[in-house]
């Protein structure tokens, strides 16, 4: 189905009878940008996204009652009219809400166009019940509605609605200021995405949203935010997603909602992040609660952005995939690692939980990677000498608190890397069976890249084991008396930093 908007009705030159120009949604539908033969008749925000239409061609909606049938291939026998302002569907009586203010409305000839509404996201079920009270969740999108007063007229209408959602409607919000009212007042959940609203009537209207905790408004050209002064205090979840953004800078307008836990950015045109109230290695202010943060589809392509990210206090989960900067490393799981080495407290990055074994990985891989580097800027073993470059620690702040969490890396550590020959990729390691003193220790070669699935079954084959659950963990003279669990099947020894000489542990 085809969505349009009606600028006005009318007659052509040369054309008998009376003609629609309408402004579609998908602006392939259109001709042109509303004028006729050098005359402009509407505009339109699309230079071809008019049509000049017969009226028998549109559909303007129907009423409520009419939409139930519809929706639910009623007939006429199934659906009577009970009391007043009731409605019987079978053998079940419910309340149509407003239908007062619908029938005056109607009198007045501001004809009412929406469907019906639905329990939002989970299931179809019209929510319509013998108590309007009881009446909490409305789905209204994708109808005709064209005006945030109806909507205000219908939510009027049910004094304990938490859940709302009028996305894709081509509505006309306020954009100054509005008579506050209550009756928006338990509203917790508001969908707006596709409604051509700006954020100045975001914070316009958001004057009648007191405990309002999730606000969805993506796909609405917001490119320009403000900070939003005394609304929006208890948002806790926020999606901007596919608005294209001044540029990053804008986030710090919205950086001090108190509550904010989620913000989503997907598609929004960023190329970095900055938080500008704090030094390399201190926590920003901007953004106390937020946990998860969602930026992939971005156009961010340096490291900096990321290093910012350590800044956020409460950050526990990064989306990031699709950005510019995922493409700087061939190997996925190179780039993961270094992300989490940079992010402390990440705890889960692109939907995949960081496991504890995992970060330890990855920053003590951190720590000789650029181990040289450190060297080369000023790093030193000895802590009174050691004074590395501000350019170093802008690109890699972390690394001071990584060398006092594990130690400088060790010179032998440092040495220049072999050719990848298949001798320069295989690891010297003892097997041990802790558990049973009478299996003898084992040393094998193996290579770095066998995955830990593939490892159990060696053990399986060499150990004689019967078919039982293999536990592994590892031992190094790095790690004094720690254990590292390789509690990961899919993933190949290298992962878990083992070197020569390492000792692996195996029980069942």
């Amino acid at each position: 189905m085809s969505y349009n908007v009606l600028h006005l009705k009318m007659y052509l030159p040369y054309f008998s009878g009376i003609w629609l120009g309408v402004e579609w949604d998908d602006p392939q539908r259109g001709k042109h940008d509303g004028t006729y033969e050098g005359t402009q008749y509407f505009k339109c925000r699309h230079p071809r996204g008019g049509s000049f239409i017969r009226p028998n061609k549109a559909n303007f909606g129907v009423d409520f009652l009419t939409a139930v049938k519809d929706r639910y291939g009623l007939k006429e026998q199934d659906v009577q009219n009970g009391t007043k302002n009731t409605l019987v569907l079978g053998k079940k009586t419910v309340e149509l809400i407003g239908m007062d203010s619908i029938a005056e409305q109607q009198r007045q000839g501001k004809q009412m166009y929406y469907i019906s509404a639905y329990l939002i996201k989970k299931t179809n079920t019209l929510i319509l019940v013998s108590e309007k009270g009881n009446i909490r969740h409305i789905n209204l999108s994708k109808n005709l509605l064209s005006s945030w007063d109806t909507v205000t007229d219908i939510a009027s209408q049910v004094p304990n609605l938490e859940t709302l959602n009028i996305s894709e409607n081509k509505i006309k919000f306020p954009s100054t200021s509005i008579s506050v009212s209550n009756v928006f007042s338990k509203l917790k959940v508001l969908a707006l995405n596709q409604t051509e609203i700006t954020w100045t009537e975001v914070l316009v209207c958001a004057q009648g949203w007191p405990a309002l905790e999730e606000l969805y408004l993506t796909s609405n050209n917001i490119t320009v935010l403000e900070r939003p002064d005394n609304v929006l205090q208890t948002l806790k979840l926020l999606d901007l997603s596919d608005n294209q953004l001044l540029d990053g800078d804008q986030l710090h307008q919205i950086a001090y909602l108190p509550r904010l836990e989620q913000l989503i950015l997907r598609n929004t045109g960023i190329s970095s992040i900055h938080f500008p109230d704090s030094e390399f290695g201190c926590k920003t202010k901007m953004f106390p609660s937020l946990k998860r943060l969602a930026i992939n589809d971005n156009k961010i392509s340096q490291w900096s952005s990321i290093n910012e990210l350590e800044k956020l206090p409460s950050l526990r989960s990064l989306q990031c995939h699709n950005n510019p900067l995922m493409d700087t490393e061939k190997n996925p799981e190179t780039l993961r690692q270094l992300i989490i080495a940079k992010i402390s407290q990440l705890e889960v990055l692109n939907k995949s939980e960081i496991l504890p074994a995992e970060r330890k990985g990855a920053e003590l891989d951190y720590r000789k990677i650029f181990g040289k580097e450190w060297l080369a800027a000023g790093g030193n073993w000895n802590p009174e000498r050691n004074k590395p470059s501000e350019e170093f620690l802008a690109a890699h702040p972390r690394y001071t608190a990584l060398c006092l969490k594990y130690g400088a890396p060790e010179e032998g550590e440092l040495k220049g890397q072999q050719p990848l020959t298949l001798k320069n990729q295989l690891l010297t390691l003892t097997i041990k069976c802790p558990d049973k003193p009478e299996q003898k220790p084992v040393e094998k070669k193996l290579p770095e890249s066998m995955t830990i699935q593939r490892v159990k079954g060696l053990l399986y084959r060499l150990l004689k084991i019967p078919g039982s659950e293999l536990k592994l963990s590892y031992e190094s003279s790095k790690l004094a008396g720690k254990e590292v669990e390789l509690d990961n099947d899919l993933k190949p020894l290298q992962f878990y930093s083992i070197e020569n000489g390492d000792c692996v542990l195996v029980r069942w």
